[in-house]
């Protein structure tokens, strides 16, 4: 079933050692099928280099598992609250990348300083607040982290800012489709290095000017995009 979804979330899960992202088991994947409305991620404690496509798990929205011998990833009441609340987005990625985990760790948003930055984001990349005691006790600790995610975003639109800095935990990734949910990963990961380096150099830097920003945000982005090739290149 779905054997294209599973393979989809099977290499985006690959792709997250391969680029550095994570260590031992700290990190997944999911890639989501809206018209069955199921998704595939990875399972739950299971090294990389022991993943196979079958071994991914096929979870619902409602939460019921529809496919896998293995338990899923523990974060995927997070990554289904994404998706229901996200419905453009086609797959999410969790990691413990180092300097974006720094933040995360902090409790600090990344602040918008530079092109590279500006070509992902159209602003700080946002932090969410510390999650409650009874949040984090009551059960659904992995759900409320998607709560508080939803959150942050009441006034910002996911296309826009298409990670978040969970506080005190870790960042995740969306997009259209997982695998550039991993690209997000990859550029959040370049981003939090180079901002850290920045505050070092200039512990006062101000954030970008906003003509700066917007070029660059805009020219990858929105009905004005003319950064790449078009489709029929």
């Amino acid at each position: 079933m779905l054997t294209e979804l599973k393979r989809e979330a099977y290499e985006a899960n690959l792709a997250l050692p391969q680029q550095g992202l994570i260590n031992l088991t700290f990190g997944n994947a999911s890639a989501i099928d809206r018209d069955r409305a199921i998704f595939a991620i990875k399972p739950s404690g299971v090294e990389y280099h022991e993943l196979t496509p079958e071994m991914m798990v096929l979870v619902d929205l409602e939460g019921n598992q529809v496919e896998g011998d293995l338990r899923p990833s523990s974060d995927t009441p997070t990554h289904r609250r994404l998706f229901i609340a996200f419905e453009s987005i086609g797959g999410v990625v969790h990691t413990h990348s180092s300097h974006a985990t720094a933040f995360a760790q902090a409790g600090r948003e990344i602040p918008l300083f530079g092109t590279t930055h500006a070509d992902y984001f159209n602003g700080d990349i946002p932090v969410t607040r510390k999650m409650t005691p009874a949040e984090i006790g009551d059960g659904a600790y992995e759900w409320e982290t998607g709560n508080v995610i939803v959150e942050r975003f009441a006034t910002l639109d996911p296309a826009d800012f298409p990670a978040v800095l969970v506080n005190r935990h870790a960042p995740f990734t969306w997009s259209g489709a997982v695998a550039k949910a991993v690209e997000v990963a990859v550029a959040v990961e370049c981003i939090a290095h180079m901002a850290l380096m920045s505050l070092q150099l200039e512990p006062s830097l101000p954030r970008i000017e906003k003509e700066l920003l917007n070029k660059h945000f805009k020219r990858k982005h929105g009905p004005d995009a003319y950064y790449g090739q078009n489709e029929s290149c």
